[in-house]
């Protein structure tokens, strides 16, 4: 079974299920029966030893299956708030991605627990804080193996409600604890990854949208069309600028408003021009479009295949391999791909808030675009005052992103007696990173309201792209044009939503 990030996004956003073939519930079992032959009489970490520092003293048989409780009850020890549901399915599709490379010798119950906890909703309580990202999550998996053993507490139907309650109403048992059931739940990248998951596909849609939003900005300045040539672009070679260059070219076609060089400046109309009307070259926020977002393409690219590779992947430890009948000690758990895929989409993530912001402010400021009124005020002006509060938050938003852009893959504390001696702090870079995009996307929400005022301004709705045009006439579906003062904070919020739900 392969879990890819469409089958995340049907999941989490188009309530499918997620369904077991039968060629990986053989292989569950099959490793789990192959580790409970081979742990006879061997010395094997998390089975029969204590953990971390602890692995050095060895547990009497009469209490290995307290051991396994004793992981999971011990380190539920997260604090904050509550991860969103939508984190929290992911995080456990992750773990279920992980189980079904079937290298975690677990037994076939605990999956199907799990699975079953992914499609009816039940949602573990995972607080945001616990995980250093070394040995996985281990504080925050401990979070969701404490309601698979029917302790806890879980998010169901709206509300909070003790899990042993809603399992009861649902007709499902707690997992019971065969071999290394405790520390196979809390071993592992899948909180991380689960995050980074929701994360990957909100980044690509804020892409979108910042795409979109450059052929809007550019129509509205009525600058040359040519900053999006396929000669042009191609000839850098990068294959995210030449991406980016040919959605715009296809998100522009039909439009009225952008420029062709050749037809006001290649011809010999121009020749007893001293100072040209038109700016020969638009502002970089606007004409460098291309070569700004096509490194975030490239690093969202990258970033996709990194998560994609990690929600199938075996990373717990040991790892059980039957195949060549071992069991195999090592640091699979380790955070670093994902907290360096974390970091960059965040910073990515920053650079896209940071070009939004700055197109704002070419609306807002009369002197620089010399077409349309100070902050797009339609009023009355000195009485009225446009949207230029809206750019204070705009402006903040970007301004706390732009200090949240300190990679966090750098920092490692060392703790546990020093044997997590190097840490990835893999799930504070993705929460980090969520904390940018959710900021991105209140500046697009402004960015958006300014641009259907500014068309308003000009009067040139029916000049647009129909890709253009559809958003202007969404977000006039949210509000009205702009004349006499009002409070915004509504509509932001109302766009924000709209340009979330449209992925």
């Amino acid at each position: 079974m392969k879990i890819d990030l469409q089958l995340v996004r049907d999941i989490l956003y188009k309530d499918a299920r997620l369904v077991w073939d039968d060629e990986t519930k053989r292989g569950i079992a099959d490793c789990y029966d192959f580790l409970a032959r081979f742990s006879s009489e061997k010395v094997i970490y998390g089975i029969n030893t204590g953990f971390g520092p602890m692995a050095q003293w060895r547990v009497e048989d009469s209490h290995l299956r307290e051991l396994q409780y004793n992981i999971i009850r011990s380190h539920a020890t997260g604090a904050g708030k509550p991860l969103d549901d939508f984190f929290v399915r992911a995080a456990m599709l992750a773990r279920v991605g992980s189980f079904a490379q079937c290298k975690s010798g677990v037994h076939p119950e605990l999956v199907a627990l799990l699975t079953e906890f992914i499609n009816r909703g039940i949602c573990p309580f995972i607080p945001e804080h616990g995980s250093v990202g070394a040995s996985g999550d281990l504080v925050q998996l401990a979070h969701i193996a404490l309601c698979l053993i029917g302790e806890g507490k879980v998010h169901y139907k709206g509300e909070w409600r003790p899990t042993a309650e809603v399992l009861k109403e649902c007709g499902l048992k707690p997992i019971g604890i065969h071999i290394r059931e405790g520390l196979s739940c809390t071993n592992g990248t899948s909180v991380m990854t689960g995050i980074s998951a929701v994360n990957q596909m909100d980044a690509e849609n804020l892409l979108h949208w910042a795409t979109l939003a450059a052929v809007w900005m550019n129509e509205i300045a009525g600058s040359y069309d040519d900053l999006m040539a396929a000669p042009l672009n191609e000839s850098r070679r990068h294959k995210g600028q030449i991406y980016i260059a040919e959605q715009m070219r296809r998100m522009s076609e039909g439009s009225r408003r952008l420029q062709k060089r050749e037809n006001k400046l290649y011809d010999e109309g121009h020749k007893d021009v001293k100072v040209f009307e038109d700016k020969v070259q638009a502002y970089y926020s606007l004409r460098c479009a291309p070569q700004i977002l096509g490194p975030i393409m490239d690093t969202l690219a990258y970033s996709r295949m990194v998560i994609e590779e990690e929600l199938n992947a075996a990373s717990d430890n040991p790892i059980v391999d039957p195949v060549t009948e071992n069991v195999y000690h090592g640091g699979n758990f380790h955070g670093d791909y994902i907290s360096l895929e974390a970091d960059k989409v965040k910073i990515a993530m920053v650079r896209l808030a940071m070009v939004s912001e700055r197109q704002l402010n070419y609306l807002c400021h009369d002197r620089i675009n010399g077409i349309l009124p100070p902050f797009l005020n339609l009023g009355t002006l000195g009485l009225n005052y446009g949207i230029q509060a809206c750019q204070f938050t705009a402006t903040s938003t970007t301004a706390e992103c732009q200090t949240l852009a300190m990679p966090n893959y750098v920092h490692s504390i060392p703790n546990n007696n020093d044997n997590q001696d190097i840490v990835s702090m893999g799930t504070n870079s993705a929460e980090l990173c969520t904390h940018v995009i959710n900021n991105c996307y209140q500046v697009l929400s402004i960015l958006f309201m300014a641009m259907a005022q500014a068309v308003d301004c000009l009067k040139i709705a029916d000049q647009l792209a129909p890709a253009t045009k559809a958003q202007y006439d969404a977000i006039r579906q949210i509000m009205p044009t702009i004349i006499e003062d009002t409070p915004f904070y509504e509509e932001i919020a109302q766009i924000e939503t709209y340009l979330r739900n449209k992925k």
